[in-house]
């Protein structure tokens, strides 16, 4: 039996346990690609398969290095 879309995407887990990742800095802009789509936009929490906790703090790091400029607001 071929699984659906969606039981693909609850298999994925949080990407932040599992490689113990303790703090997520605005200034790591490496790890907030991952969270982000090729539009800029942050991914929800849904498709990233994040934690309720860590994506909140995924969701700030996001708009704190926006403000401070190592992630563009808008990707052209």
């Amino acid at each position: 039996m071929i699984p659906n879309h969606r039981q693909v995407e609850k298999d994925k887990g949080c990407y932040i346990s599992k490689n113990n990742i303790k703090d997520i800095d605005y200034r790591d802009v490496e790890l907030l690609k991952r969270f982000t789509s090729a539009y800029g936009k942050i991914m929800p929490k849904k498709r990233t398969g994040a934690h309720t906790r860590h994506q909140r703090k995924v969701a700030r790091a996001v708009k704190n290095s926006r403000i401070m400029g190592f992630m563009p607001f808008v990707v052209e």
